[in-house]
């Protein structure tokens, strides 16, 4: 719900010198934000003509007394309840600023809301209630503004009434809160006692807080820095919709930060094709000259034919957003099942969505207690940071460097999930340079399909040394093969010895291994072959890195067979020369293979024949689609 009570204008116009702050209110239930609000509306005189005396005649016809929070929550549910559920903003003026005050709520069942609502701030107002002090939610609401990249907050100690105005009383809860804060990075602006429902230091100075030889709430907020400019960022713009119109292709979206005209040269991420603007189209006539800016819907023509779709990105050629496969972001997490590292997820990036992998957790804290959770989930309503592989390039911002193309939202099985900033870009997986044009094959899938009775697949066999991977992938090979398809081994000592001869045992050299090996099985994959990659890849982030290679094509098999039958089989010496030193960074061993928690298929080669597992392996694929026509009708048999 957006509210605007403010008579005039709450954004300035173009010209306007009154710089714009928006401020989001956040605070544990019934700390008394509302109420402040009210107070501020009033001091400031924003209200508009007969709100006051309406609102009172309501509560006197209800038998209540009037409250300031009442200009507020104004849908009956939340009357009734006592809380504030939606997201409401707010404008009004102070002598220096224009503000959007952003109300939050406080309720632990509506952090979404609250999200949503501290992404779009400059600055924020934490509430804490005086008599009640430094709460759970207070704490996991500072964390939450750090986490959406709030450096400006002001602390209102609220209530200041109920403690008698008591100076040792406010000054523990700032320093309770001051430490919360600062170790989270955030120094707070300001920290200010009032009594909101009283009007005590929202306006004005209080003789009952003569002690306190601060700002006033007001004061605070006009010490705020506004954000920059939208206009005076790089060029965004998020493509929605390509729409065919007579001759022409136009180009739909919104600018979401720097400015745009016919004849700017642009450039169109994450495929890095350059065109020039040849028209700004707008109804009824076609704009040729006009310059427009962040906010502005606008649609382009271009000077050539290129393939365009929902979620590029357009920006100027000097001042491109990045395009890669790989993200990290520090997000908060809404769902009710913790996110595990290998998890399958969506990501929305503006108007982009794209399957993805989380290849990694890292630092997973509980907001309310700051305390590491070294089990790598996050829990619901706890927060972390995550590797993201995705399943295709995408173009995106450091959030510090353009705030509307540095958020992400997460989804799983259509419900928002979580969300929050990218504060990391791969370049070591970065899309497609722009010089490079992929050449598609002249075959299209359905035609291989067809002739191999399967459709490409990556079937990726990992476990320990001496699980069986190899011996099991040279019987599935053989089998595929003789129900006609095209079956391609890839195993990971063979490559070694070749295409990944030039790679050693570091960390970084075991991950590029995997990703050569994912890069070669997903190009066969998409030729309608199937890759079968025999590896250990003892690594749970390299392994989803690989799945982010290969899409859907990806079938993770787990040989579980049990390390001490491993080793007694030891076909290629691995735990003998590991024992005695002799294969230098080799981690693929007992308690450093990290096993999956997901995969498509486990099998125990211990107690089960080969012949046996191969019809597991190919019953799996039959159901997932794989396989047709006769093989899946073997299969099945």
């Amino acid at each position: 719900m957006n509210m605007i009570v403010a008579n005039r204008p709450v954004a300035p116009a173009a010209t306007s010198s009154r710089p714009l702050v928006r401020i989001v209110i956040v605070g544990h239930v019934d700390h008394g934000k509302s109420t402040l609000i009210g107070r501020l509306l009033h001091e400031t005189g924003s209200l508009p003509d007969g709100k006051f005396e309406t609102l009172k005649a309501v509560s006197e016809r209800r038998g209540m007394p009037f409250e300031w929070s009442f200009l507020l929550d104004s849908l009956q549910t939340e009357r009734d309840q006592g809380i504030t559920i939606d997201t409401t903003q707010i404008g009004f003026r102070t002598p220096h600023r224009d503000v959007v005050l952003i109300d939050a709520p406080g309720h632990a069942e509506f952090l979404r809301n609250m999200i949503t609502g501290a992404a779009q701030a400059d600055a924020a107002l934490l509430l804490i209630d005086a008599f009640e002090g430094v709460r759970d939610q207070t704490r996991r609401h500072g964390y939450l503004l750090h986490l959406l990249g709030v450096k400006q907050v002001a602390v209102i100690v609220n209530k200041m009434d109920r403690v008698d105005f008591g100076r040792q009383r406010f000054q523990a809860i700032s320093d309770e809160i001051s430490a919360h804060l600062t170790g989270l990075g955030v120094t707070p602006t300001a920290i200010i006692p009032i009594s909101a429902r009283e009007g005590d230091g929202v306006g004005t100075a209080s003789q009952r807080l003569d002690w306190h030889d601060g700002p006033t709430v007001i004061s605070a907020i006009d010490q705020f820095e506004p954000a920059r400019a939208l206009e005076q960022l790089p060029l965004r713009l998020p493509v929605q919709a390509i729409y065919k119109f007579d001759d022409r292709r136009i180009v739909a979206g919104r600018i979401e930060s720097g400015h745009l005209a016919s004849g700017d040269e642009i450039v169109i991420m994450p495929a890095g094709k350059i065109a020039k603007i040849r028209s700004v189209e707008s109804w009824p006539t076609t704009s040729l000259r006009e310059r427009h800016h962040a906010g502005h819907a606008v649609g382009i023509t271009l000077d050539r034919e290129l393939f365009l779709e929902r979620g590029d990105i357009i920006g100027h050629a000097n001042s491109a957003p990045r395009a890669t496969k790989r993200l990290r972001a520090r997000i908060f997490w809404l769902h009710d099942e913790p996110l595990v590292a290998g998890a399958a997820i969506l990501v929305r990036l503006g108007t982009k969505e794209s399957r993805a992998t989380v290849a990694a957790i890292d630092k997973a804290v509980d907001p309310g207690e700051l305390s590491n959770d070294t089990s790598a989930a996050i829990a619901r309503n706890h927060v972390g940071e995550i590797d993201i592989a995705l399943a295709q390039p995408v173009a995106s911002d450091i959030h510090t460097d353009n705030p509307h193309t540095g958020r992400l939202v997460i989804e799983v099985n259509g419900r928002i999930a979580g969300g929050g900033l990218v504060i990391g870009i791969d370049a070591a997986h970065r899309a497609t340079p722009i010089d490079i044009v992929p050449v598609e094959s002249a075959l299209q899938p359905d035609e291989r399909a067809a002739r191999y009775h399967h459709r490409g697949a990556v079937l990726w066999f990992t476990g320990l040394p001496g699980a069986g991977k190899s011996t099991l992938a040279r019987a599935l090979e053989r089998r595929l093969f003789q129900t006609g398809g095209s079956p391609v081994l890839l195993d990971g000592d063979t490559l070694r010895a070749g295409l990944n001869g030039d790679l050693g045992f570091s960390a970084k050299d075991r991950s590029e291994n995997i990703r050569r090996l994912a890069e070669v099985a997903a190009h066969l994959a998409r030729n309608g072959h199937i890759a079968i990659v025999a590896a250990v890849s003892p690594s749970t982030e390299d392994r989803a890195a690989a799945r982010r290679i290969a899409g859907d094509l990806f079938r993770e098999i787990y040989i579980a067979t049990p390390a001490e039958v491993c080793e007694s089989r030891d076909p290629k010496g691995h735990y003998a020369k590991a024992r005695a030193g002799n294969l230098t960074g080799f981690t693929g061993i007992g308690n450093d293979y990290e096993a999956p928690h997901a995969s498509e298929l486990t099998i125990d080669t211990s107690h089960r024949a080969i012949a046996d597992a191969t019809g597991d392996i190919t019953r799996m694929l039959a159901r997932t689609g794989v396989l047709v026509d006769t093989v899946a009708d073997l299969a099945a048999s």
